[in-house]
């Protein structure tokens, strides 16, 4: 998964989507506010140290360092800040090699994520392997359509969480991509993979309705598109097919997006993709802007490291 897409389609950059039922539209938000910021990463595969000046495209980006200072100016300037992984966090670098990704989930830590989803190369040590690595991760991960119900991941994942920030409820939920034909069923064992828009129906249904969210987050590993295989789930496909998502924070495909795509759900309100590329070259961020009825828009970017 090295091709890197540049799409170029309808996106959501300094002008604000209002989401929901309303159309794109530039405005500027009312004064009476509660702003909440959502960062990501995905595919960071392993890329602790920055490039170096002779690496070409990637010369002098990344690096944990320089994310965990791009990320603590954005805390500073808004505490209501969440800090979410769309996985393969694993296997790229001698350091996963090494230490099989017990430095990866300490430095997350450091950098306070929230939550994580797994994507495919986090088995790469075996599902034994990563279940080894959990004691070093202080924050969830999150996956809605894989059952672990027979494996050592029982009971160490949750199909979603519920965080509260400035008085906005935010559920985040987590999908990942069918493993078998890409994973040796070795490394994944008894994990069951279950319809993703299947689950996401009833996830977001209970998170809408039971929940009382304001705003849901699908961390996605599908991929964001495939054009050479129209049947398999994707991102936008995932995106189009259902209700209730605000926004699908993606992987797997390492595409870059300098912004979030606009997509128009099942219902043909306003929702929105974003990807950020790999190896932690890019940092994305969507801010959410909330009435005092708790009417939503959003604008997002990309932001270098």
């Amino acid at each position: 998964m090295n091709r890197r897409d540049f799409i170029q389609q309808a996106t959501a950059g300094t002008a604000l989507v209002t989401l929901g039922s309303f159309g794109l539209q530039s405005f500027t938000p009312p004064v009476k506010t509660s702003k909440i910021t959502i960062l990501h990463t995905n595919d960071v595969h392993s890329h602790i140290d920055a490039f170096g000046p002779e690496d070409g495209r990637n010369a002098n980006k990344g690096g944990v360092a320089r994310r965990a200072s791009l990320i603590e100016s954005i805390r500073k300037e808004n505490p209501n800040t969440l800090l979410l992984d769309a996985g393969d966090i694993f296997q790229g670098t001698p350091y996963f090699n090494y230490y099989g990704g017990e430095l990866e989930f300490k430095l997350m830590s450091k950098l306070k994520y929230d939550a994580s989803t797994i994507g495919n190369h986090d088995f790469d040590n075996g599902i034994d392997g990563l279940y080894a690595q959990l004691p070093h991760a202080e924050f969830e991960f999150l996956s809605a359509n894989y059952d672990f119900s027979n494996t050592v991941m029982d009971t160490h994942t949750k199909p979603y969480k519920i965080f509260k920030k400035d008085g906005i409820k935010i559920g985040v939920f987590g999908l990942g991509i069918e493993l078998n034909g890409l994973v040796d069923p070795a490394l994944f064992k008894e994990t069951k993979y279950l319809d993703p828009i299947e689950i996401t129906q009833d996830i977001t249904s209970a998170l809408k309705e039971e929940e009382q969210c304001d705003l849901i987050i699908c961390l996605s590993h599908l991929g964001y598109h495939y054009r050479d295989n129209k049947n398999k789930i994707s991102d936008l496909k995932l995106a189009a097919g259902t209700k209730n998502i605000d926004l699908i924070i993606g992987g797997h495909t390492h595409t870059f997006l300098q912004k979030p795509t606009v997509v128009k759900n099942v219902v043909g309100k306003n929702m929105l993709v974003n990807q950020v590329g790999c190896y932690g070259l890019y940092l994305g961020k969507i801010d959410f802007y909330f009435d005092a009825n708790k009417n939503k828009s959003a604008s997002g970017t990309s932001i270098i490291v």
